[in-house]
């Protein structure tokens, strides 16, 4: 196998056994707490395992994201809601909405799922999805021959327009909130060059999100 073939196999795939999980238990909601759980634990052991491939990150600008973090909740909630309110394309489908107070008998078993849950979405996702998405998926884009050939947060017309595409295409009728928050923290990635600040904005957002759901119990939102 060649050496570039096994640096995009490592960015893929942590991505596609998340998705695969995510998939299942979309389509079949009684799997869900199980696959979340096993899609949590599995990407979390390919990343460590496979940690030496990935580019080094760097944390420059983590402030930026912190606050752009805290913007892109408001931006995801509000514009959602108004899309949901306005069109019906973008109203989630009830019956995959996973409510965990309605799925647990167990209040132990509910509060153990949801720190999983969240812990999952603000500490494991942000660094599997920008080392996917704004690394690897923004600079294979930027240099289709060879992805190593780009720099982190290297300018690209391509790049910046495609992978927010690419981005909403797997977040259901969240997509096109999806896409002006991809817009986001990829000029965030351009201001600063760095993965850190994205992984960074990318965890405060979902971690923000996570405390809205359990706040208002709009589970639709996770």
């Amino acid at each position: 196998m060649n050496p570039w073939l096994k640096n995009d196999l490592a960015y893929i795939l942590p991505m596609g056994v998340f998705l695969l999980f995510t998939w299942a238990g979309g389509n079949w909601p009684a799997l869900y707490p199980a696959s979340y759980i096993a899609k949590t634990v599995l990407t979390a052991v390919l990343l460590v395992w496979l940690w030496p491939k990935y580019t080094r990150i760097r944390w420059n600008g983590w402030y930026l994201g912190a606050a752009l973090g805290v913007a892109g909740v408001v931006q995801w909630v509000v514009m959602q809601q108004w899309l949901e309110r306005h069109f019906a394309i973008f109203r989630p489908d009830p019956d995959r909405v996973f409510d965990p107070t309605r799925h647990f008998a167990s209040s132990a078993a509910r509060w153990a799922f949801i720190g999983v849950r969240l812990a999952g979405a603000s500490l494991l996702v942000p660094v599997m999805e920008e080392l996917f998405w704004r690394d690897f998926a923004w600079r294979t884009i930027a240099s289709p021959n060879d992805f190593k050939l780009a720099k982190v947060g290297e300018w690209d017309r391509g790049a910046f327009m495609l992978v927010p595409l690419i981005f909403a295409s797997v977040h259901g009728n969240w997509g096109l909130t999806a896409i002006v928050w991809a817009l986001m923290i990829g000029g965030l990635l351009l201001w600063t060059r760095s993965l850190g600040a994205c992984i960074v904005m990318h965890a405060v957002t979902n971690l923000l999100l996570g405390l809205y759901v359990l706040h208002t119990h709009e589970w639709a939102f996770w």
